[in-house]
């Protein structure tokens, strides 16, 4: 097996055509199985996504084992050709607009997800039901929703086609809290300018207003506050506080 990949209790290694995925203790088995499960379910859709393998414990850790793809992520392409971003990026959009029309109706709900996320949060009770009412007043969508989509989940094989990683955030509800989502990985990863520029483009592709996007921001921002990264705290405290629009 090579090491391929790691990051904070995990590492990714390839063996032949299979990518195993080794978590360490601090997390549950019952999280590891969920996440299995999650990508075996999306498996179903029309989607190109890796075929989940096998759930094993390897070398005293729970290991998920799936099909390796071999490809450059849409992420490696972009800093590899700077001059094709809008075109990665309208395709990128284009993706995440397919994905979003599947229905995996076994997905636990996005709703739910972050109903929960926001009554774990550090915030005060007054901001967190401000949270849970604008939440409430959402669209019951039951669409497909990656919960994590950026372009390092999106790997183009030689051949030129797209396939979806990291299911483990997998749900369904509303589309544009995904996108919500997808701008607040760009900004934290300091990438102001394509986060605005992808928040316009799904807009204008699906017709959507962008201040509707944007009523959600304070809702995907308390989620990932519950992460609990202190690089992230204030920058994701002030979306938060967005909610004092009202």
């Amino acid at each position: 097996m090579k090491l391929i990949h790691q990051s904070a209790g995990k590492k990714l290694y390839r063996d032949g055509n299979r990518l195993i995925k080794s978590f360490d203790e601090s997390y549950s088995k019952a999280g590891i199985l969920n996440e299995a499960l999650n990508q075996a379910r999306v498996e179903e859709s029309g989607l190109n996504i890796p075929k989940v393998l096998g759930v094993e414990v390897i070398d005293g850790k729970w290991s998920l084992i799936w099909e390796y793809i071999e490809g450059e992520t849409l992420e490696e392409l972009m800093n590899k050709h700077p001059e094709k971003t809008d075109e990665y990026l309208e395709f990128f959009v284009d993706l995440q607009i397919a994905m979003s029309k599947e229905k995996v109706p076994l997905l636990g709900h996005l709703r739910d997800k972050m109903h929960s996320k926001i009554s774990a949060s550090s915030f005060p009770a007054t901001v967190r039901y401000d949270l849970h009412v604008r939440l409430d007043g959402l669209p019951r969508h039951k669409k497909l929703c990656h919960g994590d989509f950026q372009p390092s989940n999106v790997v183009i094989t030689p051949d030129g086609k797209p396939y979806i990683i990291d299911w483990s955030h997998a749900t369904q509800g509303n589309g544009s809290a995904d996108a919500a989502r997808t701008y607040l990985i760009f900004m934290l990863q300091k990438k102001e300018d394509l986060a605005e520029k992808y928040l316009k483009l799904f807009c204008k592709k699906t017709d959507t207003a962008v201040q509707y996007v944007q009523n959600i921001l304070p809702i995907v921002a308390a989620s990932q506050s519950t992460k609990k990264k202190p690089e992230e705290a204030e920058f994701l405290a002030k979306w938060v506080n967005v909610c004092d629009w009202q």
